[in-house]
């Protein structure tokens, strides 16, 4: 009796990783054609200044479109269709839009743009009144606060995925949609008072900064550590091997944690760094301020001891 072949118990799918990256149309979310839109009327605004001869950074316009295009990325491409089979896809989704797509966007100071490409007169004038108004509000002031960013990054990662709170939204329709909205929008929240380069409400100072980036990364840590060390699916979304792939559920979400450990701690050790740095600087700066303070009290001590020393007819010549 001739042996029989010896299979793997999952057969090879026809997907592969380059499936994740292929410019997919029609089944790209809404989200997608939001980031072109605002990217074309960011490069609107900036074209406009410079054809005044007015002056604007190419380095933010680039650090904006770079933002737009993963942005436009991680929720266009064949990736957006593949995350409702893979943890992994969704999760590259979730880091992109929440944690390196929001520092470039940020960075390219679209804020400051606005007030200055933005006619002040017309149609422009309620739009500026609108954008200012809502900068200086006391909402604004609340979502900006220091203990905002580990609400959201709590939120975000082991709430949303522990409480299996991320099956119960997916299977909305169009709660995928929604998921990649809120990503977004709660990222740029979350960074803004690390990354902005525009005036902003309230200005954390660099020991809130620093509390929120180390707490940060713990989160994400942990978060990764629990997907990467899971033998069994953990979510009702995702409970059978991903169709198509030819890999184990608990292999997707080790993947999903690798991300969380790698692609998702870089931008915050970066701006780790970064603010180390620039605390570093303004304490020197504060000392060298303070030194010259010092100085100048004690040239005015001694200026004085010389004049009383010159008007005392006692002095001893």
């Amino acid at each position: 009796m001739p042996a029989r072949p010896v299979t793997s118990p999952i057969e090879p799918g026809p997907f592969g990783l380059a499936d994740l990256f292929v410019l997919d149309p029609l089944r790209a979310s809404p989200l997608a054609w939001v980031a072109l839109i605002i990217c074309a009327a960011y490069l609107t605004g900036a074209i406009s200044l410079w054809r005044r001869g007015r002056r604007w950074s190419p380095v933010r316009a680039l650090s904006f479109a770079l933002g737009c295009a993963l942005w436009f990325g991680a929720t266009g491409l064949g990736v957006n269709a593949q995350a409702e089979t893979l943890v992994s896809a969704l999760l590259f989704q979730q880091i992109t839009l929440m944690v390196v797509a929001p520092p470039l966007l940020l960075m390219g100071s679209p804020g400051r743009l606005l007030l200055r490409a933005v006619p002040h007169r017309g149609i422009g004038r309620p739009i500026l009144r609108g954008a200012i108004g809502g900068a200086r509000s006391s909402f604004a002031r609340m979502l900006l606060h220091p203990a905002a960013a580990i609400v959201i990054a709590a939120l975000a990662f082991p709430a949303l995925y522990f409480t299996d709170a991320v099956s119960a939204i997916l299977a909305i329709p169009g709660g995928h949609g929604v998921l990649l909205a809120l990503f977004l929008l709660l990222g740029i929240i979350a960074a803004a008072p690390l990354w902005s380069l525009d005036p902003l409400p309230r200005a954390p100072s660099y020991g809130a900064r620093l509390a929120d980036v180390v707490i940060e990364i713990q989160i994400h840590a942990v978060f990764g550590l629990v997907m990467l060390l899971s033998t069994a699916p953990l979510f009702r979304a995702y409970a059978d091997d991903p169709a198509g792939w030819g890999i184990p559920r608990p292999l997707d979400q080790a993947i999903a944690g690798g991300l969380a450990w790698s692609y998702g701690e870089l931008p915050l050790l970066i701006v780790l760094i970064v603010t180390l740095s620039k605390w570093r600087r303004s304490e020197m700066r504060s000392a060298r301020h303070r030194e010259a303070e010092e100085d100048a009290e004690l040239e005015r001590y001694n200026a004085q001891l010389a004049a009383r020393n010159r008007s005392d007819p006692r002095r001893i010549s």
